[in-house]
């Protein structure tokens, strides 16, 4: 079955908010996309497609440090589900863990250089495909994914859009944004109790941004902590709908 073909067809499972993440969201996600990285190197991801014609601005998403597993998956295709191509990059080639301590061995152990040659690779691929608007796709990254959307901003001019839910580490000096001024607006989502990511940090961020003229809407939301938009609670009210809602919606204003 083609890549196309499998996206179209798992938008039906998409219907169900956890249909990959009710089997074992922690589970290495299915690979059904392959392209050329770094070196030579033969990369994966998770590619989910709306039903129709292209060209469909397109989302390059980023899992949190767990890995490429099937709650990012559902994710992708509950995204794809609002007209975008999903393209879910595995910035640790094929590793997924299960517990806090092998996802930091994961962090730790895989040089920054590659990840960030292997989400850009994905970002070429992304933009290539023949039902893709190349001038309408936004990185978005959850957690470890939402820091490298982060950065992937601070380098890649030609993303239209970036999204940021809870990436720890946020630029707080404004002449370490790079080209984040021209990459679109920001969106960053931050909860109020992350213990890893204190509300000082996120608002000096958003002040950085503010000082080199980014445009950016930052919002920290009462009573959550990190990592609260999952495939099992994007869709079951609170800050996690509110959240996910907020993401589709600028994207829509952005890239449609």
């Amino acid at each position: 079955m083609s890549p196309r073909a499998l996206g179209v067809l798992l938008l039906g499972l998409a219907s169900s908010p956890t249909a990959f993440a009710a089997e074992d969201p922690m589970a290495a996600a299915p690979l059904n996309v392959s392209f050329a990285g770094p070196g030579g190197a033969s990369l994966k991801g998770y590619l989910a497609e709306p039903v129709g014609q292209g060209a469909f601005p397109a989302v390059l998403m980023i899992h949190e440090w767990w890995g490429l597993n099937r709650d990012i998956a559902a994710l992708a295709d509950a995204m794809a589900a609002h007209g975008y191509v999903v393209l879910a990059a595995d910035s640790f080639r094929g590793s997924v863990a299960r517990v806090s301590a092998d996802a930091m061995k994961l962090v730790s152990g895989t040089p920054a250089s590659q990840v960030a040659g292997d989400l850009d690779a994905a970002l070429a691929h992304l933009r290539s495909r023949p039902n893709v608007n190349p001038d309408k796709v936004a990185s978005l990254g959850f957690c470890f994914g939402g820091s490298q959307s982060m950065h992937m901003g601070t380098r890649r001019p030609e993303l239209a859009a970036v999204v940021i839910l809870y990436g720890g580490g946020p630029i707080t000096d404004a002449q370490k944004l790079g080209s984040l001024p021209s990459a679109g607006p920001v969106l960053g989502i931050y909860g109020e109790q992350d213990g890893s990511i204190p509300v000082s940090q996120v608002r000096a961020f958003e002040q950085a941004m503010k000082d080199r003229g980014v445009t950016s809407t930052v919002t920290i939301y009462p009573g959550v902590g990190h990592a609260f938009v999952k495939s099992s609670t994007y869709a079951s009210g609170g800050a996690p709908q509110q959240a996910w809602e907020q993401v589709v919606g600028f994207l829509d204003r952005t890239l449609k």
